[in-house]
């Protein structure tokens, strides 16, 4: 399958409009920041959504206009599944031999997740790293129904079953703790691991540089933690050296709302040869027809 998609692409990159042709040699560029949808968005919205995202990773693999990506890092606000699919696109896109490299000029555990699995990450000098670990918060109220004389009535099946506690309770019950103490230790173990694994580090390693609490860029560099410490157009001056381009000219680049690239709309990217997504779905859902499990399913950590 892969061989056909990669055939389908140079076709239509053949028989593209010359308004819709980019350079090869191209840099694909994109940033991710703040929320990260489930559905896809127009060419009017901000942002991207996760599927166009994990799209423009997989057309750009397949693109041969395209020699890397420079991905932009910001802070983002979504959830760890989230985060997980994108570094699994990231993973998959350095299969194809093209270059990755990461820009972040502020990083969190989601922002370092992100980054470590590129092939080289830069930090300007005023960068700010905030590796504290994992949180989670809960509001309650339960104290707040009391004062204005309502008491709600919510049946419970289970002690584990916490979805009615924030309208009872007022503040958290033991297994509710419990429960959300094994989903942290089960995420925050498996950040360790692939950023232990990415930058060929020991776990322990790792966990006792996060508990230093300690993370000023210079440290970070010297470490082996980020690449090196370099501004945006440092950055692009490397990329240009690396791909052979005149320091006098701009490196060509293609950014992702470039509406003729990789969105939707381009008719030289239709057609089901370049839809990963409805394969994988039809795929999934003929296989799991097929799955009897001989016993209980269980989930894994990690």
């Amino acid at each position: 399958m892969s061989g056909w998609m990669s055939f389908v692409v140079k076709l239509r990159m053949l028989i593209a409009f010359p308004w819709e042709r980019v350079r090869k040699g191209s840099v694909f560029t994109m940033k991710l920041r703040g929320q990260i949808s489930d559905q896809l968005k127009s060419r009017f919205s901000s942002g991207l959504s996760l599927p166009q995202i994990c799209e423009n990773f997989i057309k750009a693999a397949y693109d041969p206009r395209i020699s890397g990506i420079y991905l932009h890092i910001e802070p983002l606000s979504c959830g760890w599944g989230k985060v997980e699919e994108i570094r699994r696109h990231i993973l998959d896109f350095k299969k194809s031999g093209k270059f990755i490299v990461a820009y972040a000029p502020a990083c969190g555990e989601k922002e370092y997740y992100l980054g470590s699995a590129c092939d080289e990450l830069y930090a300007p000098p005023s960068a700010y790293f905030s590796l504290y670990g994992l949180t989670v918060q809960a509001s309650f109220l339960g104290g707040v129904f009391e004062k204005v004389g309502i008491e709600p009535q919510v049946q419970r099946i289970g002690k584990y079953k916490s979805a009615g506690d924030q309208l009872t309770r007022k503040t958290m019950s033991e297994e509710n703790c419990e429960m959300l103490t094994a989903l942290l230790d089960n995420i925050y173990g498996n950040w360790l691991d692939k950023i232990s694994s990415a930058k060929g580090k020991k776990r322990e390693d790792t966990e006792n540089f996060i508990n230093e609490g300690v993370y000023q860029v210079e440290k970070l560099k010297e470490e082996g933690w980020i690449t090196n410490i370099n501004y945006d157009d440092e950055v692009i001056s490397i990329l240009k050296e690396r791909l052979g381009q005149p320091k006098d000219k701009n490196l060509p680049m293609v950014d992702y709302s470039h509406e003729n690239v990789y969105s939707s709309s381009n008719p030289s990217l239709r057609g089901k040869g370049l839809n990963p997504f409805k394969i994988r779905n039809k795929v999934f859902r003929r296989n799991l027809n097929q799955i009897k499990p001989k016993e209980p399913l269980t989930i894994r950590g990690g």
